[in-house]
């Protein structure tokens, strides 16, 4: 006997970006295709070293497969990758190795900062945490807690994809972008 046809019913359709529509054209501007394009398709590289890397660990497994919001490439090498996730305490010596690896990101990259550590040095407050990695990289998304549960990255990633959408093509060249830059000491 063969099974009745179910259909999924909780499909949530993505809004067209503005622009002007006829029989069989659609036209808008070359940012929206490009933020969409972008917002859908991060390339997240992991640089996990406690225990919130073990609950992003969690994140990327099935039970909420952070491949559903386009993440699904994990890179493991910073050349291919756009998205740093930073989950865990970062001491002083590991900030050069961190800003190595966000230089040899591609343009345009973004960072999140996963849990208390990453965010703000957390419990340890002491001289050989880094306290937040704000101080040696720019951070794009902060998530809280000790560590965030799955929920929290994921809607960290999710703030992110509303940045990647809504930047300008033209925000990477501005005065603005390039004194935040220059504020780090990245060229």
């Amino acid at each position: 006997m063969p099974r009745p046809v179910q259909y999924n019913t909780k499909v949530k359709m993505v809004e067209m970006p503005e622009g002007y529509s006829g029989e069989g054209y659609f036209s808008t501007t070359f940012d929206k295709i490009v933020g969409l394009g972008r917002k859908n398709s991060l390339w997240p590289l992991p640089f996990a070293t406690s225990c919130c890397g073990i609950e992003f660990m969690a994140t990327m497994a099935s039970h909420y497969d952070l491949g559903r919001f386009g993440a699904e490439r994990m890179g493991f090498t910073p050349r291919q990758c756009d998205v740093l996730l930073v989950a865990g305490t970062i001491a002083k010596k590991m900030g050069p190795i961190l800003r190595q690896v966000y230089l040899q990101m591609a343009e345009p990259r973004w960072v999140i900062a996963i849990g208390a550590c990453a965010s703000s040095g957390g419990i340890f407050d002491s001289y050989s945490v880094l306290q937040g990695i704000d101080q040696v990289i720019p951070v794009d998304v902060y998530v809280p807690g000790c560590p965030p549960r799955p929920e929290g990255i994921i809607d960290g990633i999710l703030k992110l994809q509303d940045l990647v959408n809504d930047e300008s093509l033209r925000r990477r060249h501005n005065p603005v972008y390039k004194s935040l830059l220059e504020s780090y000491g990245i060229e």
